[in-house]
């Protein structure tokens, strides 16, 4: 059933999670966990069945976001999310604790709580190059000098992390 104000964009439904994850989710929930399947928001635990319909449906989400609650230009959650690493996981985290709240209702306002602390650690992350973030002006994360500085490990690796977002989810905001 469509939502009676679903025409009336402030009252649009909450973005719906994809068919696969939403099983995924059913799955971890019966009688016996799924004790080596990996949360839904841990984005680089999941596998590509469950990870590739996600940057869509986050984006949804941030849309979603922006459009009910960013009142202020540095509540805004910038397009370039998907480049952001820690930002992705944060997103996902937000939108899945959401879905979990609002089957309680006296966890509705827990939830707003969340999404409180979840503008401080944005703003926290993005620093300046936020304000440039939400124009359309992505730069690279300005910390990569800090990080190239470290040495190299006697495994050969050169001290970069790895992106801690899929490739897929990076890619997504580069179009």
């Amino acid at each position: 059933m469509t939502h009676p104000h679903a025409h009336f964009e402030p009252f649009a439904p909450f973005p719906e999670p994809p068919a696969p994850v939403l099983e995924h989710i059913a799955a971890r929930s019966v009688e016996h966990p799924m004790a080596d399947s990996p949360p839904p928001w841990d984005l680089g635990a999941l596998p590509s069945e469950l990870s590739e319909p996600l940057p869509t449906w986050l984006d949804s989400v941030c849309r979603w976001l922006n459009g009910r609650y960013a009142w202020q230009p540095q509540d805004v959650i910038p397009p370039c999310w998907p480049q952001h690493e820690g930002l992705a996981y944060e997103i996902a985290a937000l939108a899945f604790a959401r879905s979990d709240a609002y089957t309680d209702p006296s966890s509705t306002v827990v939830w707003h709580e969340q999404y409180d602390r979840f503008l401080t650690r944005m703003h926290k992350s993005l620093g300046k190059a936020g304000d440039d973030c939400r124009a359309g002006r992505h730069d690279d994360r300005p910390a990569r000098f800090q990080l190239a500085a470290w040495p190299t490990r006697a495994d050969g690796n050169t001290g970069q992390p790895e992106p801690a977002v899929p490739g897929h989810v990076k890619e997504m905001g580069k179009r």
